[in-house]
């Protein structure tokens, strides 16, 4: 849990620029839902 943690807050971004934080969170997004998606196709 503790990794968890240390890696949200390593991901965690916050930039002045609206544009800049849509894009962060886009991609984060796009990963954790591309991850989910390769994890259950391995099942």
């Amino acid at each position: 849990m503790h990794e968890l943690l240390r890696l949200a807050r390593a991901l965690r971004c916050d930039p002045a620029d609206a544009r800049q934080a849509f894009v962060h969170r886009l991609r984060i997004g796009l990963a954790v839902a591309s991850l989910i998606l390769i994890l259950s196709l391995l099942r």
